[in-house]
């Protein structure tokens, strides 16, 4: 089963998987009932039918193809040992969904070189007086653009990356991934005001590292 997820998740076919009688295994519910009985044909097809979609998703959140690649073989094989917890609340892709987004995380929790930061110290501090000890200064629309060029977005990648994981993980879901409040909050097992809470501190200890990427007027 691994060898074939492995092979299957560097395919870029979409086509859906025909048995020898001509049916088509392209649906959920056939997919599912089949997974379940052992047969390795619905294995595979369940794998062509999601596998481009959930690499999309991990490149996301990942920098290299090869880490892709696995957080997908990862989260396949997760999502085989779990089938039975499946109770089709949701659609099968918006539960893979979840789960290579959770592959993606371990992945990342794993990478310990990686330099974090305290968030405290990225932070707004205010004086005795309620005015900002170390003022933010303003960005301009050019300092704005520069950041979506292509060499601007990885340093953006790495100062994301230096955050906490709490934080980095609610910039990813919110900013990245493009989930919403109720859906990140789903995501990571919190409250939606705990998502709100921790995403308005991330956003502004993000700010702060970007700051020195960012020219003066």
């Amino acid at each position: 089963m691994t060898n074939a997820i492995k092979n299957l998740t560097g395919s870029t076919s979409r086509s859906p998987r025909t048995e020898d009688d001509g049916t088509c295994i392209s649906d959920d519910a056939g997919i599912l009932a089949r997974v379940q009985i052992g047969d390795e044909s619905a294995c595979e097809a369940l794998v062509r039918q999601h596998c481009e979609r959930m690499l999309a998703v991990a490149r996301r959140f990942l920098r290299t193809e090869e880490d892709s690649a696995d957080a997908v073989q990862d989260a396949f094989l997760a999502a085989f040992r779990s089938l039975e917890s499946f109770e089709g609340n949701s659609t099968l892709g918006t539960w893979l969904h979840r789960i290579v987004v959770n592959a993606c995380f371990m992945k990342l929790r794993a990478q310990s070189r990686r330099r974090e930061v305290q968030i405290d110290d990225l932070l707004l501090t205010f004086d005795e007086s309620g005015h900002d000890s170390h003022p933010v200064r303003r960005w301009d629309n050019q300092a704005l653009a520069r950041l979506t060029q292509a060499e601007t977005r990885a340093h953006v990648r790495v100062c994301i990356d230096r955050l906490p994981d709490p934080y980095r993980e609610i910039l990813l879901l919110r900013d990245i991934e493009q989930l919403d409040t109720e859906q990140t909050a789903q995501q990571l097992g919190i409250a939606p005001g705990a998502v709100k809470t921790r995403l308005h501190r991330a956003r502004q200890a993000l700010r702060t590292l970007l700051d020195p990427l960012v020219p003066g007027p």
